[in-house]
């Protein structure tokens, strides 16, 4: 599969980059899998690596070289002894400072967009932090109103065998996908352990859904009558079955590597999506939002011309008590303020190797090199 022939376009040409934000609950092998798609990209096109933030400011050792890393910016540790905040806290905390530098962030990525193809998001293992966060919703929408992007939804095969927790997986993926309203995708990671056939059969045969449940544990009382849980799933199985027909679902192994091209399968079908769908509805609330601000506008101006109207017919001589002369000497114009960007420039204490420094391009000078 060529990637180059599936990208969209930029300025240049050129596709823009399509960025994966992973989500998952704790232990479901976010990071693992990031690390494998990131050895996969790699392996394909070394020349073209991906570009990756790591947003969790707990992570203690990653699997993978992130090209930002919270870490470098906001300290986790730190953060939790100032504020005095516990564990989930202190992520939060850090994460919202992080996000209000976000702007350089993607200042950042845009600037990479013609030399990479795929941008990668890792964010915390505390899965309630990033999708029901202000700042998680903030890092999402800008990173979506700048380039296709699609939500991978890890899960834990392995821990998903039961209905029940089959069930609160799905309906924790369903939430997520009406809160970003952005292409989704399911991943069944660890299936090295446990297949994930059963997950893909209960999604597209209710009946093979009811029949596991039935057989399950605990779905009937002492008196052999279905449990409340029990009823509650067979309810909410048949919300969630239109739910299903919308997804799509894949096998990963992150320790093999198996189902890895698949994932990226989908990744690219979910760029067609991200453009009918999500773009469009993105410029109507954007649009919206600029006629709101400016009917706003609008209305100010208007209360502040009438009021200046009824002002000047109660006070007409105060207009011209309101002036005054300008003095010799005096400039009503400040003139042109020039910004200088020293950014170029050489700072004090700014290492320098002499043994490159010319006075002229033509100079012939060979340096001794230290032995």
């Amino acid at each position: 599969m060529d990637s180059s022939s599936t990208q969209p376009s930029t300025s240049g040409g050129k596709k823009k980059p399509i960025a994966i934000i992973t989500i998952g609950m704790a232990g479901a092998g976010k990071s693992t899998f990031v690390q494998r798609i990131n050895s996969y990209l790699h392996s394909r096109n070394p020349t073209v690596p991906p570009y990756i933030l790591n947003l969790d400011p707990a992570v203690t050792h990653l699997p993978f070289d992130a090209n930002i890393d919270i870490r470098d910016t906001v300290d986790y540790q730190e953060v939790m002894k100032q504020y005095n905040l516990g564990p989930n806290g202190g992520i939060l905390t850090a994460l919202n400072l992080f996000t209000t530098k976000f702007d350089q962030v993607l200042s950042l990525v845009e600037k990479r967009a013609d030399t990479v193809d795929y941008v990668i998001l890792d964010t915390p293992g505390q899965i309630e932090i990033f999708t029901w966060s202000a700042s998680g919703a903030i890092i999402t929408d800008a990173v979506a109103s700048s380039l296709p992007t699609v939500v991978a939804y890890v899960i834990d095969t392995p821990r998903t065998t039961a209905p029940a927790t089959f069930m609160s997986n799905m309906l924790y993926a369903c939430s997520i996908l009406y809160k970003t309203k952005l292409p989704f995708i399911l991943v069944f990671n660890k299936t090295d352990v446990q297949p994930h056939d059963f997950a893909l059969e209960w999604m597209q045969d209710f009946e093979a859904f009811q029949a596991a449940l039935n057989t399950h544990d605990g779905t009937r009382d002492s008196e052999g009558e279905p449990t409340y849980m029990n009823s509650l799933m067979n309810s909410m199985s048949l919300v969630l079955d239109e739910f299903y027909k919308h997804l799509k679902a894949v096998g990963v192994s992150s320790m093999t590597g198996d189902g890895v091209r698949d994932f990226f399968e989908a990744v690219e079908a979910s760029r067609d999506e991200y453009e009918q769908e999500y773009l469009p509805e993105l410029e109507r609330a954007r649009a919206l939002r600029e006629k709101t601000l400016q009917d706003a506008k609008d209305d100010s101006m208007n209360r502040l011309m009438k009021d200046l109207a009824v002002d000047r017919a109660a006070n007409p001589d105060a207009a011209q008590r309101d002036r005054w002369e300008l003095e010799e000497g005096d400039d009503d114009d400040d003139g042109d303020i020039n910004i200088i960007d020293r950014s170029d420039e050489p700072w004090p204490g700014q290492y320098i190797d002499v043994t490159r420094a010319r006075r002229h391009d033509d100079e012939e000078i060979n340096w001794p090199k230290p032995a």
